[in-house]
């Protein structure tokens, strides 16, 4: 049977049509995929997933900020602080209130031996969200390292009073490392937490917070 050139022409579309769309399909899928890596809880894959997003060009305006925010953090959290810091610059750069990202870029000043560039990111960053537990605490950590006690003191207690169960297991977690505290690690608050964050902030060098990589069940 002898097909028409008409046949074949429709053919030819309708066969472009499906390798069009299974290719649509198959970028939809990558996409989602390095979505999913971006925004998830290991590290290498999020900076890979994040680093994909940002190549393909198809990230909105508006999500765009998160994405380098969300590699940055990742950065930092292996210890790449300047890298950090140009992905912060870059989230920032596209939101100027984008007070997370203020903070965290605060802390990567402050971790990579640079607390005078940290100050104005966390002061702006609290400007805009003054009961955030974590800028609070980056704030603490700051005025400790300049011995300002009683403004660490006191911005420790804050972020504990904002941040709830959370910050009060860090806290308990991190002083147990640090030999000032004993008790339970259970995110409730009590007088002996308090009288190790008010030892702790007397050392320079005493942190408060556990290692990255520590107590995680118990801040879960």
């Amino acid at each position: 049977m002898t097909r028409s050139a008409g046949s074949t022409g429709a053919g030819w579309i309708a066969t472009l049509a499906l390798a069009t769309a299974i290719a649509a399909s198959a970028r939809a899928d990558d996409s989602l995929s390095s979505y999913n890596d971006c925004f998830g809880a290991e590290s290498l894959r999020r900076v890979e997933g994040c680093s994909a997003l940002i190549e393909s060009g198809g990230v909105g305006q508006y999500k765009l900020p998160e994405v380098y925010a969300m590699r940055a953090l990742a950065l930092s959290l292996k210890g790449d602080y300047a890298g950090a810091i140009q992905d912060y610059d870059m989230a920032i750069g596209l939101r100027p209130d984008y007070a997370v990202a203020l903070n965290n870029r605060a802390w990567a000043h402050f971790k990579s031996g640079k607390p005078d560039q940290a100050w104005p990111d966390v002061e702006k960053s609290l400007e805009l969200q003054p009961q955030a537990a974590h800028s609070l605490d980056t704030r603490a950590h700051l005025r400790q390292l300049k011995g300002d006690h009683k403004g660490a003191l006191n911005d420790y207690t804050k972020s504990m009073f904002y941040g709830g169960r959370e910050m009060i297991k860090l806290y308990q977690c991190g002083l147990t490392e640090a030999g000032f505290y004993e008790g339970k690690v259970d995110g409730i608050w009590r007088r002996e937490v308090q009288e190790a964050l008010e030892q702790c902030v007397l050392k320079p060098t005493c942190d408060p917070l556990p290692a990255d990589e520590h107590c995680r069940p118990a801040t879960s």
